[in-house]
């Protein structure tokens, strides 16, 4: 269904050499379950999700989406792959701060060009325990209500794919776990692919366990027994 093949991606800063992020990656997922992509700052862990998500693109090789490579995407194949095909939940939630909850999940409808919906709306704040919040602003919720309207805002475009980029890095954790539970219960149905350099919650909550170190990955492991 989705695969990166021979990814490289090299940055080349101005007045310094050329720094090797990702060396040749490659990697197939499939349609569902919860993988965690491991490692510690620096490997390319991060990089190699801003690349299949599409924030980002790479040096050399593709990323193939149903059978149709990235190398043949035009800037408008692109901005249709992360709008509809994915959704993101990242660490700082990026939410906007004049918007109340109901209205930040709703403005992801907007983005699609698609007028928001109240009961689609109300299914998905319910879905993520956050019914009773909708009328409050970003300023008045916890980390993990934030994550929570995040994953919410993700969810609403229906994608196929969510990428979670250190979504537990912010919590504590007890919120952290939550989170994680929330996001394996979503993998039932669709690939969520998380970034993060927390071992322990990697290898309780990960269907699969991608390590990666220099840009490379070290390890591929499949877990027969993640968490519910």
């Amino acid at each position: 269904m989705f695969e990166a093949k021979n990814l490289e991606k090299t940055y080349m800063p101005k007045n310094a050499a050329p720094v090797e992020a990702l060396k040749g990656i490659n990697v197939q997922f499939g349609e569902n379950g919860m993988i965690f992509i491991l490692g510690k700052s620096g490997c390319g862990k991060s990089t190699l999700l801003n690349l299949l998500g599409g924030l980002d693109y790479p040096t050399a090789g593709e990323i193939v989406i149903e059978g149709k490579s990235s190398a043949e995407f035009t800037k408008l194949d692109y901005d249709n792959y992360r709008n509809t095909y994915v959704g993101f939940v990242f660490q700082e939630y990026n939410l906007l701060n004049e918007f109340t909850v109901r209205e930040n999940v709703g403005l992801a409808l907007q983005l699609q060009g698609k007028k928001p919906n109240g009961e689609q709306i109300d299914v998905m704040l319910k879905k993520v325990g956050l019914e009773l919040d909708e009328k409050r602003r970003p300023s008045e919720l916890s980390g993990g209500q934030k994550q929570r309207v995040a994953i919410a805002r993700a969810l609403i475009k229906e994608p196929k794919i969510i990428f979670a980029d250190e979504p537990t890095g912010a919590l504590d954790s007890k919120t952290g776990n939550e989170i994680l539970t929330l996001l394996k219960e979503l993998s039932r149905d669709r690939l969520v692919i998380v970034v993060s350099h927390d071992e322990e919650f990697a290898y309780r909550f990960g269907d699969r366990v991608i390590e990666m170190a220099d840009g490379q990955i070290i390890k591929d492991t499949e877990q027969a027994q993640a968490q519910a």
